[in-house]
Order: C-alpha cells, then sequence, then structure tokens
C-alpha cells in the first residue's frame, strides 16, 4: 500500500516550486535512497515535473533536519488549477523499493 504524506503542498499556477519529500520514515537504519527516482503525476498531465534527485546535502523539511540521501527533491511547473497526487518511487541501498504519494494544490 502507498502511503500518502499528510502535508498538502500549495502553489499558485504561476509559480514553478521545488519540492522535497522526506523518506526517512521508510528506511532501515543506515539505509539510504539511491539512483533517480520516479516522480509522477497520477491523475493528469498537466504538472511538468523535473530535476528529480536524491538529496545530496541536509535539508530542513518540516522543522525537522533529513540527512544526506533520505529526501527527494524536484522541481514542479504548474500551469493548471487543481489538487493533484504525484507519486514518488525510489530504489534503496539495501536494495529496496520506497514509494509515496503527495498532494499538490494549485490555486
Amino acid at each position: 500500500m502507498t502511503s500518502t504524506a499528510p502535508q498538502i503542498h500549495e502553489m499558485s499556477a504561476s509559480e514553478v516550486r521545488h519540492i522535497a519529500v522526506d523518506f526517512g520514515g521508510k528506511l532501515d537504519t543506515g539505509e539510504t535512497l539511491t539512483g533517480t527516482p520516479t516522480v509522477v503525476e497520477v491523475t493528469t498531465t498537466e504538472l511538468t515535473i523535473t530535476n528529480k534527485a536524491v538529496s545530496t546535502g541536509v535539508l530542513s523539511i518540516n522543522g525537522v533536519s533529513v540527512p544526506i540521501g533520505e529526501a527527494i527533491q524536484f522541481t514542479v511547473d504548474a500551469a493548471t488549477t487543481g489538487t493533484y497526487q504525484i507519486r514518488i518511487t525510489c530504489g534503496t541501498s539495501e536494495s529496496q523499493t520506497v514509494d509515496g504519494l503527495i498532494t499538490l494544490s494549485v490555486g
């Protein structure tokens, strides 16, 4: 079952936003995300999603310090208002695959 993050990311239709998602809670001790993540819009093709990568520095996400290799980062460009689901999938250093959903509200 795919988990959905409780936070709803928000942006206006005129913005380009950088988004970071913490996957630390899905990783075992010492495990990190590896490779290039898959980041896709689930229901439409309205969003342009680029610059998909595993974090290479410590990030602060929702007030929590997230270690290197435990977050996925990407850029979103949206021209149409609406609420979108984005699915993120990535391999790990322990040959596992983690995935999750986020909600993006474009107003």
